[in-house]
């Protein structure tokens, strides 16, 4: 897929250029306003600014994709410093453990939802993983199977577009 190419959210799944991805979203829904633990999926252009993967469960899926290691949080507390961004645990700050048991973030894609400057209480990340059980709403993020999602993830590149 090259940069300019967008994906489509729709009622069907990820419109990709030769396929569609059965998806779920978050279970709240879309909307264009998610607050802060807001389980729904933010409409918009967004575009693919980062992924991320289990060195220890999958090869590297992108020469720019970046390991998700044993101190991998992401931060989702409006009084973090580092709010919005991957960071090592904390004790003082609510963060959400990325390298956990099942598989669910063995491979992440990350979105400019939110990002670079990012207005707390908006929502942190908005990712696309792996789901954990076919259609099984989320916290908010687009999920796939493993499959699909190891496919998109060939194809993608930073800047690709995702239109929910």
């Amino acid at each position: 897929m090259r940069r300019n190419v967008s994906l489509f959210l729709t009622p069907k799944g990820l419109s990709c250029p030769d396929r569609v991805i059965p998806v779920s979203i978050g279970k709240g829904g879309i909307t264009k306003r998610p607050k802060e633990r807001d389980p729904t999926t933010p409409t918009g252009e967004h575009e693919i600014i980062g992924m991320l993967y289990r060195p220890d469960r999958m090869q590297k899926p992108r020469d720019w994709a970046m390991p998700i290691l044993l101190n991998s949080f992401w931060s989702n507390d409006v009084k973090d410093p580092d709010y919005n961004l991957m960071a090592p645990f904390s004790n003082k700050y609510s963060r959400k453990k990325l390298r956990i048991s099942p598989p669910l973030y063995d491979l992440i894609i990350l979105t400019d939802w939110n990002w670079p400057a990012a207005i707390k209480g908006r929502g942190s990340a908005f990712f696309i993983h792996q789901w954990k059980q076919i259609k099984t709403p989320t916290e908010g993020s687009i999920a796939m199977s493993r499959q699909n999602l190891r496919w998109l993830a060939s194809k993608i590149t930073y800047g690709t577009k995702i239109v929910v």
